[in-house]
């Protein structure tokens, strides 16, 4: 008789004990060794980004190549202005605040582009502004 011959003597239920349980107690359930759900892990991420507004890759870089640098004020301002526009419906805003000027989606709290003083300006697709 070969060796896979005799390997396959063994039941699954057999096999079972040994696969499932290594590394782990034995008796924990499928369910146990699994973890968390992919819809708890989503919202404990969305919990620990809290409401704050965010960056795209987009506009990170802008602000790097423009060398924005936000001050922890001026986030809270951001934040207030994005609030205020989904407050009045408004879902692509241009948010003007000190010598800058965002565009940003509100549905995503997210801050698609940055623009710095001195700049052109030309904005489009857009269906609101906040100046703060």
């Amino acid at each position: 008789m070969s060796k896979l011959q005799v390997d396959m003597r063994y039941s699954i239920e057999q096999m079972h004990g040994q696969f499932l349980t290594t590394g782990k107690a034995a008796g924990q359930s499928a369910a146990e060794l699994q973890g968390p759900s992919f819809a708890e892990v989503l919202e404990q991420k969305k919990a620990e980004d809290g409401e704050g507004v965010r960056f795209s890759k987009h506009a990170s870089e802008r602000l790097t190549s423009r060398n924005i640098d936000l001050s922890d004020s001026q986030k809270e301002r951001l934040n207030h202005a994005v609030k205020a526009a989904e407050a009045k419906g408004i879902k692509e805003s241009l948010v003007m605040m000190d010598n800058l000027a965002f565009i940003i989606n509100v549905k995503n709290n997210t801050v698609v582009t940055a623009v710095a003083g001195g700049e052109e300006k030309i904005f489009s697709n857009i269906d609101g502004a906040v100046v703060v």
